[in-house]
């Protein structure tokens, strides 16, 4: 194995065990607070922390600052994981962590820029983030910056025509300086995606619309860095990252259950939980 080989190795094993840091936060957050979404969080730990922890250009000092990269929770409900990557970053102190959900925190149930250091976008409403996202690519053109723009989206919102005129926006205006990425975990609140509204093949649609689409493992660290690089570095139109994820991921009983999207464990359920993260 040549050097460049074996650098990349020992990044992606330094980001598996940070995903595994992240998902601890997330169990530990919501626990306290005793509300919150772990399901959609633990399947989107390792996109996040490949993103926060290798490939963002970022500056926890300037969180506004003017040439950093943007990152848009489109599906905020998982905000966990968002909260646990700025605070392991160091945009605001790690004992924050601890006041998820409650009254005058700046970690709300949501993510709110107003209140939250290093969240460029107040997410909630499902379908919106994109449409933000594409404001943001504009801009970036328009002003000559060479940011780049990552959304996460939950397969679920897909369901919302917006994204899908975000989409045809995009393409238009040759965004390649936003990159999409599905959380694919095929779960919503109400069950299974293809049960309430079938979206395959969502890689399909997007190439449709006149996007580079690529398919990977959510879970797959080195094909997650990959695939967000390639797409960073893509000309000419914006890239959709179909990635495959499991809901609940690293918690056996929380593993592909719709009843975990939003649902808070006992205290047995929690001691297990952090052993099995520890363990994985």
């Amino acid at each position: 194995m040549g050097h460049d080989g074996r650098r990349f190795d020992e990044r992606v094993a330094r980001l598996k065990r940070t995903a595994k840091e992240v998902r601890r936060h997330i169990i530990e957050m919501i626990f306290e607070a005793q509300s919150g979404h772990p399901g959609g969080a633990l399947s989107a730990a390792d996109i996040v922390t490949a993103l926060y922890f290798d490939l963002m250009r970022i500056d926890p000092a300037r969180p506004r600052w003017a040439d950093r990269d943007r990152f848009i929770l489109s599906k905020g409900h998982a905000c966990p994981v968002w909260y646990a990557s700025l605070a392991m970053r160091g945009f605001f102190p790690m004992e924050e962590l601890k006041t998820l959900r409650k009254f005058e925190s700046i970690l709300q149930g949501h993510p709110d820029m107003n209140k939250t250091p290093g969240v460029d976008m107040t997410t909630g409403s499902l379908g919106q983030g994109l449409s933000a996202g594409v404001g943001m690519a504009l801009e970036g053109k328009l002003v000559g910056k060479d940011y780049t723009v990552y959304v996460l989206l939950g397969d679920g919102e897909l369901n919302e025509g917006q994204v899908w005129e975000a989409a045809l926006s995009a393409a238009k205006f040759r965004l390649d300086n936003l990159v999409a990425i599905v959380d694919r975990n095929c779960l919503q609140m109400d069950g299974y995606c293809e049960d309430v509204m079938p979206m395959d093949p969502i890689d399909g649609k997007f190439a449709a619309f006149g996007w580079a689409t690529s398919s990977i493992d959510g879970h797959d660290m080195a094909a997650v860095v990959r695939a967000i690089e390639a797409a960073r570095d893509a000309r000419g139109a914006p890239t959709c990252i179909v990635a495959s994820t499991t809901k609940g991921k690293g918690v056996s009983y929380m593993e592909d259950v719709r009843a975990w999207h939003g649902k808070v464990p006992t205290r047995e359920q929690y001691e297990t939980a952090l052993a099995e993260i520890a363990a994985g």
